[in-house]
């Protein structure tokens, strides 16, 4: 197997301290460089469809929820790992966006539900099949 960068990082840090284990580097480094790698062809294939990766965290949450594609925004919170006042904010400017929509919830008079627009939903199903073939 060909070294590569990482190699030649913990070699020389094994080089440099080897009173101290560096093998986790030989994993994590490699999981690091793997990530900024997914994240740039994630941002690319949601910026082709016009959408920013935490728009597409939250329409996709939607999406996967299936018909009618609708959630509560506590239910949001917990598929996107985001705070309640982050998502206040989210829903606001995908409903601005006209990619999703609020509507009363049937079953709490006090609660609300998000809706995935018609335009909310092409535009997801675009964006993660472009983020298939960049991941592919």
């Amino acid at each position: 197997m060909d070294e590569d960068e990482v190699d030649r990082i913990v070699a020389a840090w094994e080089h440099e301290r080897p009173d101290v284990d560096v093998s986790p580097m030989q994993v994590l480094s490699r999981v690091s460089r793997l990530a900024r790698h997914l994240d740039h062809a994630r941002k690319t294939a949601f910026a082709t469809h016009d959408l920013e990766p935490w728009e597409f965290d939250v329409l996709s949450a939607l999406r996967r929820a299936g018909r009618p594609y609708e959630l509560s925004p506590g239910r949001l919170v917990a598929e996107t790992l985001v705070t309640s006042g982050t998502m206040t904010n989210r829903i606001d400017r995908l409903a601005g966006r006209g990619l999703v929509e609020r509507r009363p919830d049937p079953e709490d008079r006090r609660g609300v539900l998000v809706r995935l627009t018609d335009d909310g939903r092409s535009r997801v199903d675009a964006a993660v099949a472009e983020l298939l073939v960049h991941e592919a």
